[in-house]
């Protein structure tokens, strides 16, 4: 189905192609049966105290405004991320800001943290309660003279609504936002947010820049390890790596997503994952587009993992794909559950 359709769709610019895709999700007509996968208890799994029905997750980015996580879940994604939200409405930088790079299968986004901001959003999941896991993944604004009270009025006001919550510290398109990398900032962000006192304890996810330095690797783990952090997301897009690219977009600036990621967030999270040994759980973005690359990124030490690239180009039905493959090379290698392959490659 979507193999017809896609011609159609990429003929559209980008945003406006996204933009249809999700009022078409607002009619919550996906016929759920047509994505179910046999066996799926395979990949059930409990993970900072969320059960997830199989591992693999629909990243931040594209439910930006918490509008249609309920039907996105008829995909069968475990997990959908919404976001990132700010607290204040937010129109993001000027258009066209989303780049097909077809022959590198990738995307290039400079949006810029566009929502409708956290009391708008708040209501609307108050209103619509998530069949499944929901994280939240929430941002300051870019003009915002404190990002990190920024940071705490958005946690503040979704930590009962998420089953977790993500900081965003790594988008490219937000000026200086990358400085909570910094070990002293990064302290004092989560010292601030765990200070907070609330009646439910909601986990704590931190999503990391694939452009972090390997020698800063240490201060960063030292941080999240001394603050018990829960949750580390590996990686966010890069704004980095365009010499081996083909596509003539690739000059435009921004975030890059997709197969150019998969490698360089694969080593990441091999990294985090056998320096913390296994203290944290990691969820793996960057690149994933199949059984084997979700298998790769949980091999080596990821609990779970997401995705959003890959969709674009191979439509929704890229979800039960990705399962039904995952549960084959789970028999082949004689692995009763998806927990037991976690870190078997680190």
């Amino acid at each position: 189905m979507y193999s017809f359709i896609k011609p159609f769709i990429f003929d559209l610019d980008p945003e406006v192609a996204h933009d249809l895709a999700i009022q078409s999700l607002k009619f919550n007509f996906v016929p759920e049966y047509f994505f179910s996968v046999q066996d799926e208890e395979m990949l059930q799994n409990n993970v900072f105290g969320q059960q997830f029905s199989n591992p693999i997750g629909l990243a931040a980015g594209f439910d930006k405004n918490a509008e249609v996580y309920n039907s996105l879940f008829k995909f069968g994604f475990g997990f959908v991320e919404v976001g990132t939200i700010t607290p204040q409405i937010q129109l993001g930088n000027p258009k066209p800001r989303i780049f097909r790079l077809e022959e590198d299968k990738a995307l290039i986004n400079r949006l810029g943290f566009n929502n409708q901001g956290m009391d708008t959003i708040k209501q609307r999941i108050k209103k619509n309660p998530p069949n499944n896991v929901l994280g939240i993944n929430i941002g300051p604004n870019k003009n915002t003279k404190d990002k990190i009270t920024d940071f705490l009025k958005c946690y503040t006001s979704f930590y009962d609504l998420a089953n977790y919550i993500t900081i965003n510290i790594s988008s490219p398109n937000t000026e200086n936002l990358r400085d909570f990398h910094n070990q002293e900032l990064l302290q004092e962000l989560i010292v601030q947010i765990k200070k907070i006192k609330l009646n439910k304890q909601v986990p704590l996810a931190i999503k990391l820049s694939p452009d972090t330095e390997e020698s800063s690797y240490d201060k960063i783990l030292k941080v999240l390890l001394d603050n018990k952090i829960e949750v580390v997301i590996l990686t966010n897009t890069t704004d980095q790596n365009r010499t081996q690219l083909m596509s003539k977009n690739k000059i435009e600036k921004g975030g890059l997503s997709g197969l150019p990621l998969r490698d360089i967030s694969s080593k990441m999270i091999r990294d985090f994952y056998k320096l913390s040994k296994g203290k944290f759980k990691i969820i793996g973005v960057g690149g994933i587009d199949s059984g084997e690359s979700a298998f790769e990124k949980i091999s080596y030490g990821a609990s779970l993992v997401q995705l959003y690239t890959s969709m674009v180009y191979q439509g929704p039905n890229i979800v039960k794909k990705i399962k039904e493959e995952l549960i084959q090379i789970l028999r082949k290698e004689k692995i009763d559950n998806i927990s037991k392959a976690i870190g078997i490659n680190s």
